[in-house]
């Protein structure tokens, strides 16, 4: 599951760094979180890959992995926010 979230999330920052890319507004921030969600993705897919190499399902639809999709998507935001912070914080200096 946590692979379906974080796909969804990296598709979410995909979408708006398209559309602020397009208003000419600063993306820095978006664009790290769509690399850091497409990267998390990558390496859900890989291990998805493994556990089918092993034998078992490529998803696990269990309630840890759901958590952890859920804690990775939250840190992700929290990234995302701190670094906005960051950088509206050296466009005011």
């Amino acid at each position: 599951m946590c692979l379906v979230i974080t796909i969804c999330a990296a598709v979410g920052f995909t979408t708006a760094f398209v559309l602020n890319k397009k208003s000419g507004k600063n993306t820095k921030s978006i664009f790290m979180a769509m690399l850091m969600f497409w990267a998390a993705g990558l390496m859900w897919s890989m291990d998805g890959i493994a556990s089918v190499l092993e034998g078992e399902g490529f998803f696990d639809l269990s309630v840890e992995d759901t958590i952890l999709g859920a804690i990775i998507l939250i840190s992700g935001i929290l990234v995302f926010a701190a670094h906005s912070l960051l950088q509206k914080r050296k466009f005011v200096r």
